[in-house]
């Protein structure tokens, strides 16, 4: 079976599976979004295009139709390579309004915020344009709002992209490549890989990327943002099969070998740059993810001698993890240099009832046993756990800007994990 990280049901209202009952209220909003989808058959007995659209607010393009019905928004960026990494869960309201006001959208500009998601509906659209359950326009958003539309945001617009021709669709890379600001939906990352990668749909999200459009994904859309992703392929593994055995079936990546072109970084150069040699690992704490984030960043380390990992590329200080909690997101800035380093900065809703952190993990030694069959050690993983929203992260130094973070040691030893956290802990 394939890792459903936080996939919606077809057809379900909410926009994630784990959302909120609060946020069930948007499924009555759905009936007021323009409803876009392909046409169901096409003249001549040709095959109907796969793909779904959907539009809340300003209707800007037709289905199938590449000539938008007027002028396209076209804001500058105010910030420079604008990314959002989110823990899944609860979407978290305060780094939507980040991203849109991120991508230069104001009342005077309005602005595109584009949607893609495999399967599932339009149930981010009315979320990211209302203010409230009244689908108010106007005046600040309650908590499991976005208020876009007050923001200044024109529309919301939803593509679900379920194969690979959809991917390769000219109409659906018209509708994203003009966007001001994409969301990747949280859902199944094998499926993302395997009928996108490669693609058209591909290529357009690295010019976005590159231009500077806000980007963002929550689950396994921000998986798929690393430069090294754990693909599920197999099934989803545990800390305790990872450990266990660090070469198991389930321990599935991309890229493989990770020399190989990675679904954003056709090579390590074109990574996102401030993600470069890192693994995103969501639903951290709530789905105890500690013990595979280790077992993953090892596999990246290349073997010398007797130690270190077969396949693996990276000496130990190059290999990096990030792992996000529910409710969590990482809005991060940046060109790495001295005047703006890539900085991380952690935003979670007001309503959150976990710690809602994120982990910034990094080894100081390599594996002394990483072989197929046997259980992992490898000592001292140094974890920076970034647990308030004041305080900012130095992605390129892998150190803190500013404030405090909590710091700790991980240890393997023949796959048994442990802390130098007060009382052990992992988290």
């Amino acid at each position: 079976m394939p890792n459903i990280e936080n996939q919606a049901a077809p057809f379900s209202p909410s926009r994630s599976s784990g959302i909120s009952l609060r946020q069930l209220a948007l499924s009555g909003l759905i009936t007021l979004a323009a409803l876009l989808s392909a046409p169901p058959s096409l003249a001549g007995g040709k095959t109907a295009p796969s793909y779904s659209y959907f539009v809340t607010g300003t209707r800007y393009f037709n289905p199938g139709n590449l000539t938008p019905l007027q002028p396209l928004p076209a804001p500058a960026p105010k910030l420079i390579n604008p990314l959002v990494l989110m823990g899944g869960g609860p979407d978290v309201d305060s780094a939507f309004r980040w991203m849109i006001q991120s991508a230069g959208i104001g009342p005077s500009t309005g602005g595109r915020f584009v949607v893609i998601r495999s399967v599932g509906t339009d149930a981010y659209d009315p979320y990211l344009m209302y203010s409230d359950a009244t689908g108010s326009t106007t005046g600040a958003a309650v908590d499991g709002y976005v208020g876009g539309a007050a923001l200044g945001l024109s529309a919301a617009e939803t593509l679900v992209i379920p194969d690979a021709a959809a991917a390769n669709d000219d109409f659906v890379n018209k509708v994203l490549a003009t966007a001001n600001s994409v969301w990747i939906a949280g859902g199944d990352q094998s499926s993302y890989l395997g009928k996108w990668k490669g693609s058209k749909l591909q290529t357009t999200l690295k010019a976005l990327i590159a231009r500077g459009v806000p980007i963002g994904g929550t689950s396994a859309g921000a998986n798929v943002l690393g430069q090294f992703i754990y693909s599920g392929q197999n099934g989803s593994v545990t800390s305790d099969k990872a450990l266990s055995n660090p070469y198991n079936r389930e321990m599935t990546f991309d890229p493989q070998p990770f020399t190989a072109s990675s679904f954003l970084a056709p090579t390590a150069a074109q990574a996102i740059p401030a993600l470069g040699n890192t693994f995103v690992d969501p639903h951290f704490d709530a789905r105890d993810r500690m013990g595979r984030l280790v077992a993953f960043v090892s596999r990246s380390i290349a073997a010398n001698g007797s130690q270190g990992c077969s396949g693996g590329v990276l000496n130990y200080s190059q290999g990096r993890g990030i792992g996000v909690g529910v409710e969590t997101a990482l809005l991060i800035q940046g060109d790495g240099s001295a005047s703006h380093p890539w900085t991380g900065q952690r935003v979670s809703n007001p309503s959150t009832t976990t710690l809602s952190a994120v982990y910034f993990l990094s080894p100081l030694t390599t594996p002394t046993q990483c072989l197929s069959g046997k259980t992992l050690t490898i000592q001292n993983l140094r974890v920076q756990r970034l647990s308030d929203s004041n305080s900012q992260f130095n992605l390129g130094t892998w150190q803190p800007l500013s404030g405090v973070l909590s710091n700790y040691d991980v240890s393997v030893n023949a796959g048994i994990i442990t802390s130098s956290a007060a009382g052990g802990s992992l988290y």
